[in-house]
């Protein structure tokens, strides 16, 4: 059994919109409230060669992705860590504010208690006026990308010139919120894989996506037929994946690429041919 199969278990009992966005919205006044929590774990999620401060790094970073894929402004981020070594909390915290305060949000406080395997769940909100959710494309749009997927994936293969979009991944954040301004229709980040992700944006709506291996952006040092598996089902990175009416591009966003359009048919094609679902996930025996 996977996540996504678990998933459904979820939508039975806390209903459909709790597991369709990257965040839970919430009206307050005449704004919105986006939540977002995210748990990690050594084994699964924290690679080897990693610092504590890269691990406390990239806890907040996973969250403050969510926030940023809905086009909010972070607010405030807490940390629950389940500690296995006591002498690791420092950097980690460092690593953890220092993140915070790179993308404006502040480092609010959490929980601590012990733990047999490293494991942080980090907790966070943001603010928007207009939040961005996974449902709203509509046929005719374009799909676009913003960051060169797969290199996270590449790194975790041993192409070490791509180690640091998998240590320090970099969220979004500002270029979320210029995305939501311009007014894209439908948003989400790219942590699970790229086929993976349009398959949750599916789900979300009632249309198709398909996208095109000749626009995918390469990876640079990677033959292009392997550097196009990992950037259609690798995972690790903390890209956007949006879709929009084509005359609100281009945006100055570096790093943008088009590289589909929404379809009618609910299905999810690649160079006109349907794809199955593939990319990380949780699996239980």
């Amino acid at each position: 059994m996977d996540e996504r199969a678990l998933k459904r278990v979820v939508m039975e009992v806390a209903g459909r919109d709790a597991v369709l966005d990257d965040c839970a919205v919430l009206r307050v006044g005449d704004r919105f409230l986006v939540a977002s929590t995210d748990m990690l774990h050594a084994s699964t999620d924290f690679p080897n060669g990693m610092t504590d401060w890269q691990v406390g790094w990239m806890s907040v970073a996973v969250t403050l992705s969510d926030i940023a894929a809905m086009g909010a402004e972070p607010a405030d981020i807490l940390l629950a860590v389940g500690l296995d070594d006591p002498s690791r909390l420092r950097n980690i915290l460092e690593g953890a504010k220092s993140c915070c305060e790179t993308y404006g949000a502040r480092f609010a406080g959490g929980d601590l208690d012990s733990h047999r395997e490293l494991t942080l769940v980090s907790s966070g909100i943001g603010l928007s006026l207009n939040p961005v959710r996974r449902a709203g494309s509509n046929p005719g749009e374009v799909i676009g990308i913003v960051g060169i997927p797969g290199r996270a994936q590449a790194a975790l293969e041993g192409h070490t010139q791509y180690q640091q979009y998998l240590f320090t991944p970099l969220p979004r954040v500002e270029e979320g919120r210029v995305l939501a301004a311009a007014g894209v229709s439908s948003m989400m980040d790219v942590s699970d894989g790229l086929i993976s992700s349009l398959f949750d944006m599916k789900e979300a709506n009632s249309c198709g996506y398909e996208i095109f291996s000749s626009r995918i952006p390469i990876i640079q040092g990677i033959p292009r037929d392997r550097g196009l598996d990992l950037a259609l089902r690798g995972g690790g990175d903390f890209g956007l994946l949006f879709t929009c009416r084509p005359e609100i591009l281009p945006q100055p966003i570096p790093d943008l690429y088009v590289i589909g359009r929404v379809i009618e048919e609910p299905a999810v094609k690649l160079d006109g041919r349907p794809v199955t679902l593939d990319g990380y996930q949780h699996h239980w025996d």
